[in-house]
């Protein structure tokens, strides 16, 4: 019994243990030529407040715009939405294909740095 409990909770850690940035430790990085912000909210949500010089690919376009993200191969994707959910979503099909990819925890509502107004 208590090996089942033991490895119950070790698939429940290896499931939460994706990796994930603190908005606070993500604003460093945002100016680092060694790390790309990745916006997977729709575009209007894009275009209303975003983190600057950020690429939006909305969530249900990540899968077939992989080609397009190639450039970006060699960089830290620190992937965002508005909460931490789908770019949580996006940060495992980013992985899954390769890409250096992180969830910022909280998403653009944890943000408390710089950002873009009504594109």
């Amino acid at each position: 019994m208590k090996k089942i409990i033991l490895l119950i909770g070790i698939v429940l850690w290896s499931c939460d243990s994706m990796e994930k940035i603190s908005a606070k430790d993500a604003l460093l990085f945002l100016n680092d030529d060694k790390y790309f912000f990745l916006d997977v909210r729709t575009y209007p949500e894009h275009n209303t407040k975003s983190i600057p010089n950020t690429k939006c690919i909305p969530l249900n376009e990540v899968k077939q715009r992989l080609e397009e993200l190639q450039k970006y191969q060699n960089k830290k994707l620190i992937v965002y939405c508005r909460s931490g959910n789908r770019s949580k979503i996006a940060t495992e099909i980013l992985k899954k294909n390769d890409f250096d990819a992180i969830n910022l925890e909280g998403g653009i509502n944890a943000w408390k740095g710089e950002v873009v107004y009504g594109k």
